[in-house]
């Protein structure tokens, strides 16, 4: 959990990186080096130079923060041993660096959600049932988990579907698991908060009784602007509510910069064209 007071400068939300280092390259030389910098989550994966850009932003250092993404989830499940990398992974770069147990460290150490300004900054989304304060405080509990002796361990189980709703009775593990899949892999839901694993698609594709998960009636976080990535075929979505960052810089997309600024209207986008380095139908 991590909670930042105003600064004079309303820092700027980056999406997803996915390991595209000369994407970010472009990107930090388009904006003044004095303006903090928030990062959506994914940092690595897919992309070609996965290590490159963990220590880019790790040299950042306070003037840069950033979220866990699933892929970041995955990398720390992949070095501790509990997880297989998958065909389309681009990890092998950092498993090998010299630097790779500092840089795992300082991963690991990252939160996975923000509030600033009354941005709540997530990777993927938060389930309607949350305020923004449960969401600081469910992902503490999470974060006290992956920062503790037995980080591994919670890394083995952590993974799954099940079960694929909140409720208040929750416990250990399973409920560990809604708030990880809630945070870094939510897409669409139902008015209860059933999460739904399986469509990736945009707007348009949701199955019989989903929605995007922000256009739930009653979201409980519609008094904050929540700023997230994740939802590559979503694209940018600027809403006094919202900010939805993942512009496809891994598929050969943009890579998307936005100003955290309190009136909408001065929410300023800035964006680099990126190379193509996955195929979105492969």
């Amino acid at each position: 959990m991590t909670i930042r007071n105003a600064s004079q400068a309303s820092p700027c939300a980056v999406g997803d990186l996915q390991g595209c280092a000369p994407s970010l390259k472009a990107l930090l030389e388009r904006l003044d080096p004095k303006i903090p910098l928030r990062f959506v989550g994914d940092l690595i994966n897919r992309g070609p130079a996965a290590v490159r850009t963990l220590r880019t932003v790790r040299a950042l250092g306070v003037r840069a923060e950033t979220v866990l993404g699933n892929h970041d989830i995955h990398l720390l499940a992949v070095a501790a041993g509990v997880r297989k990398k998958g065909k389309s992974d681009t990890l092998d770069d950092i498993l090998a660096a010299p630097d790779c147990e500092d840089l795992l460290t300082w991963l690991r150490h990252r939160p996975l959600a923000l509030l600033e300004n009354n941005f709540l900054l997530v990777h993927a989304g938060v389930l309607p049932q949350w305020t923004a304060a449960q969401v600081l405080d469910l992902a503490h509990e999470v974060e006290a988990q992956l920062q503790g002796r037995n980080w591994q361990d919670f890394l083995a189980n952590v993974f799954g579907n099940t079960p694929d709703r909140w409720h208040d009775g929750l416990r250990g593990i399973e409920r560990h698991r809604v708030v990880v899949n809630a945070l870094t892999r939510l897409r669409y839901c139902t008015v209860d908060g059933v999460i739904d694993f399986k469509t990736k698609e945009g707007l348009g594709k949701a199955l019989d009784g989903f929605m995007p998960w922000f256009d739930v009636p009653g979201r409980r976080t519609r008094d904050v602007t929540v700023v997230c990535g994740h939802w590559s075929t979503l694209g940018l979505v600027m809403r006094p509510d919202l900010m939805s960052l993942d512009t496809g810089c891994v598929w050969g997309g943009k890579l998307t910069a936005a100003r955290m600024a309190a009136d909408p209207a001065e929410r300023t986008v800035v964006q680099v064209d990126c190379p193509q380095y996955c195929d979105p139908l492969a």
